[in-house]
């Protein structure tokens, strides 16, 4: 079993939050700010040097204006 901070899905769910970042053109700066956050947390999740807790997750959802419900059905169908 891998630790979730390593492991092949939650590296998964990293890189599709980083693409719907890029896909809406903001910056990891401009992505932070909409969280209220230092733009090293964004580094940080995306670099995967960070985890982000069920809440935080869905704030950074929000914050991409994107639906968590498919980030999750993602990992859950890389399974099936």
């Amino acid at each position: 079993m891998y630790k979730s901070l390593n492991s092949p899905k939650n590296k998964l769910l990293l890189a599709w939050l980083k693409q719907q970042r890029a896909n809406q053109g903001l910056t990891m700066r401009a992505l932070a700010k909409k969280l209220e956050m230092p733009h090293s947390f964004v580094g940080k999740v995306e670099q995967g040097e960070r985890r982000l807790d069920v809440v935080e997750y869905i704030q950074y959802c929000e914050a991409l204006e994107v639906a968590p419900e498919k980030g999750i059905a993602i990992i859950t169908q890389q399974t099936q």
